[in-house]
């Protein structure tokens, strides 16, 4: 797994956008027809959606990709969808290898797509550049039922399905809890847009949100911080899988022994790990 890890990826990949909200928000369909406008202005797109596993069978529908299906092709906009298999952040065990890839081959933008709402936006952050948290006119619950810190991760606040009734008073209430989270001076001001993919202007204003938060992005120290919180999640994962995989391949009578004695072999099998990959990595 580690031997199988692209060590040379340039410094400056792609540019990565992240949409996350509660099912049923729209994100698919607004990752869609946002990504065939930015291919149109001559970016070469990804765009990556997970989809939730079953915890029983690890498969998973993957019914965003039949989703984005229905849109106008384009030939620089690559589609994949990705099952969550046994991540519960959002993401993907082999996300971050995917995004490595992406960079590798030349994606001048990658739109990312994570499961459901909660713990997702706090591992989406340090994926990607500019986080778009997306909304229906109807989720006021959900906006009050959120932990502070959630707001505070979110650069673009997005009403989808903005012709639908209440998405200018959701969009008022968004700005007014948005004004009063608490953020250090200089950083970015969050922007609260209507949305819907109906509605081909939007998505317009939609897009130049985003590249104004990447212009500020690029002179702003907060990129090489993206940086560093990448690679911080990327080797726990690692680590996590790797724990993992050697707990499951334990015998039966390791698990009657001390608590001390079960890490210790843990500990072993992992060492055992680290030294097959240096010696198999050119």
């Amino acid at each position: 797994m580690l031997a199988r890890a692209p060590d040379d990826v340039p410094g400056a990949g792609a540019r990565r956008i992240g949409l996350t909200g509660a099912p049923g928000a729209g994100k698919s369909t607004l990752a869609g027809h946002l990504a065939l406008h930015r291919a149109r202005g001559g970016h070469r797109m990804g765009v990556l959606a997970v989809d939730p596993s079953s915890p029983k069978s690890g498969g998973a529908i993957l019914g965003d990709r039949i989703r984005m299906d229905d849109l106008a092709g384009s030939p620089d906009l690559y589609i994949r969808s990705i099952g969550s298999r046994s991540t519960s952040d959002g993401l993907s065990d082999n996300l971050p290898e995917m995004l490595d890839l992406m960079d590798a081959h030349g994606f001048d933008e990658v739109l990312l797509e994570t499961v459901g709402v909660g713990q997702a936006e706090y591992a989406a952050r340090a994926q990607v550049d500019t986080l778009l948290l997306v909304l229906l006119p109807e989720s006021g619950d959900v906006v009050q039922a959120m932990k502070a810190g959630i707001m505070e991760m979110a650069d673009l606040f997005v009403v989808n399905k903005c012709d639908l009734a209440g998405a200018q008073k959701m969009a008022t209430d968004i700005q007014r809890i948005a004004a009063v989270s608490r953020r250090e001076a200089g950083t970015w001001q969050p922007r609260v847009l209507l949305a819907s993919s109906s509605k081909p202007e939007t998505i317009e204003a939609l897009s130049q949100a985003i590249d104004a938060h990447q212009a500020w992005l690029a002179s702003s120290p907060r990129q090489a911080q993206l940086r560093q919180a990448r690679a911080r999640y990327r080797l726990r994962r690692v680590v996590e899988r790797l724990a993992a995989h050697a707990i499951a391949a334990l015998p039966a009578p390791v698990f009657d022994t001390s608590m001390p004695r079960q890490l210790a072999h843990v500990i072993e099998a992992l060492q055992h790990s680290a030294s097959d990959t240096t010696e198999t990595t050119p």
